[in-house]
C-alpha cells in the first residue's frame, strides 16, 4: 500500500503518538511518501527518522497511485492538504493534533486503532463538494477552489455593499462587513460563527451568510449548489479582502466574482463507528450538562 503524509510541526507531547504512527506504517509494509518540510522538521526537531519511499512538496510530486493521504494537524492543515491533492481523488484521513477538528476527526488517542481500521477496510468514503472561484478580471494565485468557504470582507472601517445574484437574478444587496459563501463542509466553520445553519456534508447546497449586516432582518440563506453565484462590491474604499479557506488576497472593488460548484469532489475517510452526528455532539458539546 502506498500512503502520502502531509503534516506541520507539533509539540513534544505528541512525539510518542507520532512515533507510534510511523512504526505502525512500517509494520504494515507501507510505502510512505512524506511532505519534505515535515520530514525536515521530524529529523531536526524530534529525532524521528521514518522509513520512506520518497518525498513531495507540490501537487505534481505525488504519485498518482497513492491510496491514501494522511493529514497530521488541525483543520487548517487538512485544508492545505486539499490544495495539494486537488483533483487526484486520493482519500484524505485527518489526524487531529490541533483543537476542534471537524475535518481532522481522528484523535491522537484513537490514531493507531483508526489506521488499523483503514488497513482492514473498516471505513467509508465521503465525497465533499468544493467551491470553484473565477474572477471577471485577472486570476487568483494558487488553488482557486475552497472546501470550506469563500468570503468577502471590508478592508477598512466602512461597510461594503455586496450585490449578490443567483443565475443572474438578484438575491440581495448586502450592506455589511462582508459575506460568506459556504459549502456544507464549511457550515461548521466560519459560517457557523456568524449564525449560519449546520448542513450535513452530503447536502447539495451553498450557504450565504452576511457578516454584521446593517439590516438586522437579513439572515443566512441556503441555496442549491447548481446555481451560479455572482458577486459585485461597492465601497467607499477601493479594495476588499477575498478569502478562500485559509488564504486571502486583496482585490479592487470593481472586480466581479463568480462562484460555482467544482466539477470534482474531495474524498475524506470516515472510520466505522464515528459518524458526522457523533462529531457534532462531541465537538459542540451537545447534551452536556455541567451539573451532572
Amino acid at each position: 500500500m502506498k500512503i502520502a503524509l502531509y503534516g506541520r510541526p507539533f509539540s513534544d507531547d505528541c512525539k510518542i503518538n507520532i512515533t507510534g504512527l510511523f512504526q505502525t506504517l512500517e509494520d504494515n509494509k507501507v510505502e510512505l511518501f512524506i511532505y519534505n518540510p515535515f520530514l525536515d522538521f521530524l529529523k531536526s526537531n524530534t529525532g524521528i527518522s521514518p522509513a520512506i519511499a520518497g518525498t513531495f512538496e507540490t501537487h505534481e510530486d505525488i504519485p498518482r497511485d497513492v491510496e491514501f493521504m494522511f493529514s497530521i494537524g488541525g483543520d487548517g492543515t487538512f485544508l492545505k492538504t486539499v490544495s495539494i491533492i486537488r483533483d487526484y481523488g486520493i482519500p484524505i484521513a485527518g489526524i487531529n493534533i490541533g483543537r476542534l477538528g471537524f475535518l481532522a476527526n481522528i484523535t491522537l488517542e484513537n490514531m493507531i486503532s483508526s489506521i488499523k481500521s483503514i488497513f482492514k477496510g473498516h471505513y467509508s468514503i465521503e465525497n465533499r463538494s468544493l467551491i470553484k472561484l473565477d474572477l471577471s478580471d485577472g486570476v487568483l494565485s494558487g488553488f482557486s477552489y475552497a472546501l470550506n468557504e469563500v468570503s468577502i470582507q471590508k478592508r477598512y472601517s466602512s461597510m461594503i455593499t455586496i450585490h449578490t445574484y443567483l443565475n443572474d437574478v438578484l438575491l440581495n444587496s448586502y450592506w455589511a462587513d462582508g459575506l460568506i459563501i459556504s459549502t456544507p463542509t464549511g457550515s461548521t466553520a466560519y459560517s457557523l460563527s456568524v449564525g449560519g445553519p449546520i448542513v450535513t456534508p452530503d447536502s447539495d447546497n451553498f450557504i450565504i451568510s452576511p457578516l454584521a449586516p446593517h439590516n438586522l432582518t437579513v439572515r443566512p440563506v441556503i441555496v442549491p449548489d447548481n446555481k451560479i453565484i455572482r458577486l459585485k462590491t461597492d465601497s467607499r474604499d477601493s479594495s476588499f479582502i477575498l478569502s478562500i479557506d485559509s488564504r486571502a488576497e486583496i482585490f479592487d472593488s470593481n472586480l466581479e466574482i463568480i462562484i460555482r460548484r467544482a466539477d470534482f469532489t474531495v474524498k475524506t475517510v470516515r472510520i466505522e463507528g464515528n459518524t458526522f452526528y457523533d462529531n457534532l455532539r462531541h465537538k459542540l458539546m451537545w447534551g452536556l450538562d455541567r451539573r451532572n
